[in-house]
């Protein structure tokens, strides 16, 4: 069985555009079709993709393996759209990363109770939504992977506050400019892009390949080939 530290690292992304350095705007001017805005949308979208560092992948990697086979547990948190990415985190980094493997990952999204997040805004404060709920579960050497397209979520900046104060691991998944999310994190992936749509896209899609590298990292060549990711 292959460990993660043994797979060769093949065609990382291109580097980084410098900090600083205003994401392009798309859409810029309008589109006479569904069909060119999608041509558009794509592109935009694989430009974007290209823009997510090598080395934050790689970090957030391990720092998540050693969470699955550590037995610590990893949160993860969102708002809106941002937040069905956090709840589809925990179908995908706990039943898919198991799947044929001898992982049995522990992943929490503390954006799937709506009846806990609505007492916590309503009788505290919503910027308090994440973090109220990691101090009752979270323990050091646990995880916390916050989505904020914009970074600047008063209840993502304190939930990756009061992790990192308290022993957790962190990482954020930003664009635009990362915000204040993209400062604190131990690690960011960070999307250089300013559009929502293509933003979560990827968001999505780094979700889904951390836990698909994970997953196979575990696994023989016999067994991934016979597979479906």
């Amino acid at each position: 069985m292959s460990t993660l530290h043994d797979l060769p690292i093949l065609t990382p992304p291109a580097p980084a555009p410098p900090a600083g350095t205003d994401p392009p705007k798309f859409p810029d001017a309008p589109y006479v079709n569904a069909a060119r805005y999608f041509s558009a949308y794509a592109e935009e979208t694989a430009r974007a993709a290209r823009s997510v560092e090598a080395a934050a992948l790689a970090r957030a990697a391990t720092i998540l393996l050693e969470a699955y086979t550590s037995g610590a547990t990893v949160f993860s948190c969102g708002n809106g759209g941002s937040a069905a990415i956090a709840n589809h985190l925990q179908c995908d980094h706990m039943k898919g990363v198991r799947t044929t493997t001898d992982l049995s990952p522990r992943v929490t999204s503390l954006s799937v109770n709506v009846e806990l997040l609505t007492a916590i805004a309503n009788d505290l404060t919503y910027a308090d939504v994440f973090a109220y709920q990691l101090q009752s579960q979270a323990r050091p050497g646990d995880a916390l992977i916050a989505v904020s397209s914009s970074g600047r979520s008063a209840n993502i900046v304190r939930a990756l506050e009061w992790a990192r104060g308290h022993g957790l691991r962190t990482i954020a998944l930003t664009g635009f400019d990362g915000g204040e999310a993209r400062r604190v994190a131990e690690v960011a992936i960070h999307v250089h892009g300013a559009n929502y749509g293509v933003i979560e896209d990827l968001h999505q899609a780094v979700m889904h390949a951390l836990a698909q590298y994970i997953r196979q990292s575990r696994m023989t060549s016999a067994a991934i080939s016979s597979n479906v990711f």
